[in-house]
C-alpha cells in the first residue's frame, strides 16, 4: 500500500502541473505563472528533478521577457541533467533544446540558437512516433528553415 502511495505522489504533481498548463493555454498567463511559481516553491530545491524540469519548462512559457524565458529554460535543462538518464527525461531533451534555440532566436543570438538546434536534432531519436514527437519534429524543421540549417 505504501508503495502504491509513493507511485501515486509523482503522478499527483504532474497532474497539478498539467492543470495549470491548461489554465495557461486557456489564456490566463498571469494566474498560471503564479500557480507554477507556488508549486516551484512547494517542491523546493530537493524536489524531484523530473518535476522541477517540467515546472521550469512550463514556467518559461509564461514569461513576458525573453531573458526570463531563457533563464527558466536553462533551469529546465539543468534539472533534466541532474535527473540522469531516466527515460522520461531523455524524451524531453529534444524539446528542451528546441525551446532554448527559440529563446536565443528571440534574443538575436543566432549562433547559440544553432548550437541548441543541433543538440535538439541529435536528441530527436528519443522521440516516439506520436503526436508529441510529430509536433517536436515539425518545430525542429521550422526552426531549421528559419536559421538556414538542415539535417
Amino acid at each position: 500500500m505504501a508503495e502504491q502511495q509513493e507511485q501515486a505522489a509523482p503522478d499527483a504533481v504532474l497532474t497539478r502541473i498539467g492543470q495549470v498548463v491548461i489554465l495557461h493555454h486557456a489564456g490566463d498567463r498571469e494566474e498560471a505563472r503564479r500557480r507554477l511559481l507556488d508549486l516551484w516553491t512547494e517542491l523546493g530545491e530537493d524536489g524531484d528533478p523530473l518535476h522541477r524540469c517540467t515546472l521550469a519548462h512550463y514556467l518559461a512559457d509564461t514569461q513576458d521577457d525573453p531573458s526570463d524565458e531563457l533563464a527558466w529554460d536553462l533551469r529546465a535543462l539543468t534539472e533534466a541533467e541532474s535527473a540522469g538518464g531516466a527515460l522520461a527525461v531523455r524524451a524531453l531533451y529534444p524539446s528542451l533544446h528546441l525551446n532554448l534555440a527559440a529563446d536565443y532566436v528571440k534574443l538575436d543570438r543566432a549562433e547559440a540558437a544553432r548550437v541548441h538546434l543541433r543538440r535538439a536534432r541529435g536528441a530527436a531519436g528519443e522521440l516516439r512516433d506520436d503526436s508529441y514527437g510529430d509536433g517536436v519534429r515539425a518545430e525542429l524543421r521550422r526552426l531549421e528553415a528559419w536559421l538556414g540549417e538542415g539535417p
